[in-house]
């Protein structure tokens, strides 16, 4: 039986490639999609949602809007939250797909998420892989929704290298007031996928040219995310391997298919709402030397080759 997920995306490159895997497997229910604010703003966030679901001929499962800044007062001086480091270029404010003909549910995700889980009778499992604005917005609406929850898997944090901050990964960094809430709300498992795994599962450009020659809406889709983030990254971040670029937010679907991907370390994650140079951080206690019970199931490292596997079996798919 599918397991039933809903994914919360600010979408841009990466967050694209999340969606086509989780709407074409067929061992996942998405239930929906919730977009939030983070890579763009939420307008953009929605739009790019919708493109990538009419593009993979999955415009049945619903968007929902979500909120468009953070939950939390953001007590430290920084950019603009919607900038990255590469200009723009890593999530371009339209995707390089064909503009949705679909459109957004009327209801806003904050209050769909409260009522769906309200009233779900079988657990599901969350997804956010942008800032974690409308999940600490829903939870503090109702506290109970949490007990619906199985799993909530977040892609977000760093332990040893930050990517908005020397200290800070990008979706923490956006909103850590509501990452705060998240961890200390009492889900029963948090598994946090960070950059430290992300970065082990590099993609090449050579990969990419193979999901292109699929020749599916999603292996075109997917080559063309994968190509825009190498470009990037050789700008602003270059990575280990040449020509290659992390793709976050995938990571979080490739868990759920096969959890092989990521092997899991129970640690306790704090999150730092108000260091000037550590804003944003995930403070994460490898060697157990503070006071506090793990929170926690936190990937430090990945499959590279169990990740690519998934993905090219994903995007394979035709609807």
């Amino acid at each position: 039986m599918p397991r039933s997920i809903i994914l919360d995306v600010d979408t841009g490159t990466d967050d694209a490639i999340a969606i086509m895997m989780a709407a074409l497997s067929p061992e996942i229910d998405l239930v929906a999609c919730t977009t939030v604010w983070g890579n763009r703003p939420v307008e953009d966030t929605t739009d790019n949602t919708l493109r990538v679901l009419d593009y993979i001929n999955r415009s049945d499962i619903p968007v929902y809007r979500g909120l468009d800044e953070p939950f939390g007062p953001i007590v430290v001086p920084q950019p603009n939250p919607s900038d990255d480091h590469s200009g723009g270029k890593m999530h371009p404010k339209e995707l390089d797909l064909p503009p949705a003909s679909s459109v957004a549910q009327t209801q806003g995700a904050v209050e769909w998420l409260v009522e769906t889980l309200r009233a779900r009778t079988e657990p599901i499992t969350l997804v956010p892989v942008g800032p974690l604005t409308n999940i600490a917005a829903a939870i503090t609406l109702d506290p109970s929704i949490i007990d619906k929850v199985d799993e909530i898997v977040i892609m977000g944090g760093a332990h040893a290298f930050g990517n908005a901050t020397p200290s800070a990964e990008s979706n923490i960094w956006h909103d850590p007031v509501a990452a705060d809430v998240v961890f200390k709300a009492g889900f029963e498992r948090i598994v946090l996928v960070p950059l430290d795994s992300t970065h082990d599962a590099l993609v090449t450009g050579a990969q990419a040219s193979e999901l292109q020659a699929l020749g599916t809406p999603a292996g075109l889709a997917t080559a063309i995310c994968i190509q825009q983030r190498i470009v990037a990254h050789d700008e602003s971040q270059p990575q280990a391997i040449p020509d290659s670029a992390p793709i976050h937010d995938a990571v979080c679907i490739a868990y759920l298919l096969d959890p092989a991907v990521i092997p899991l370390n129970h640690l306790h994650v704090g999150i730092e709402t108000t260091g000037v140079r550590t804003f944003g951080r995930t403070v994460i206690d490898v060697r157990h030397r503070g006071m506090e019970e793990p929170n926690a199931f936190v990937a430090l490292t990945a499959d590279a080759d169990v990740f690519y596997r998934l993905l090219k079996e994903c995007v394979s798919i035709q609807r």
